[in-house]
């Protein structure tokens, strides 16, 4: 197993999540500026993977000998035929605003009965010497009608997950973690990467 693996990203809650949910694994979260990095990769891609693999092949470009961890997520809702998707960091426009954001997806769904929405998110790992691991995690819930709480970033105030009976805005870090699409995609990453590990 590796016992350190920077994340390439700027985000603070990110960070944040990914260090709650690597917690008791061995794995220290470091970032780029940590080794003196500053990259600014344009997420071209059409999909979730495709964003992720782009980012994690630059940094790990700029990283030698680093295992480099980059994620690419967002809010797909049914009936906004999968937006905002890949665009879910800047769906209200340049430059990108969680709130502005927010009020656009619920703008858009005004009268809207369907109100389906799931939380995606991809990973993609490098390891030094090219081997790439690819999982996803998905978050099943609904979009609230409003903003509620002011946990978590991007979404999580409109995001309502029925199995914890309010929106990831409201729950604790702790609880959002424990059922979040991050959560499902850093389990199927861990056991993947303990699969590497046994002889």
């Amino acid at each position: 197993m590796i016992d350190s693996l920077v994340l390439a990203t700027t985000n603070k809650g990110k960070l944040r999540d990914f260090r709650l949910l690597f917690e008791g694994s061995g794995i220290a979260i470091e970032l780029p500026e940590d080794h003196g990095v500053v990259l600014d990769v344009e997420e071209t891609g059409a999909t979730f993977t495709e964003n992720a693999l782009l980012k994690a092949r630059a940094f790990a470009s700029a990283l030698p000998g680093r295992c480099v961890l980059a994620d690419d997520s967002g809010l797909v809702v049914e009936a906004l035929a999968g937006e905002p998707g890949v665009r879910s960091a800047r769906y209200a426009g340049e430059p990108g605003d969680h709130h502005r954001n927010n009020l656009e997806v619920l703008r858009l769904m005004e009268g809207v009965s369907d109100r389906r929405a799931a939380f995606v998110v991809v990973l993609a790992l490098v390891l030094p010497g090219g081997v790439e691991i690819v999982v996803e995690g998905r978050c099943e819930g609904s979009l609230a009608l409003e903003e509620r709480g002011t946990n978590g970033f991007g979404y999580d105030a409109i995001f309502w997950c029925d199995d914890l009976g309010c929106t990831f805005g409201e729950a604790s870090p702790a609880r959002k973690n424990a059922l979040s699409h991050r959560a499902a995609a850093v389990r199927a990453l861990l056991a993947r990467l303990q699969s590497l590990a046994v002889p």
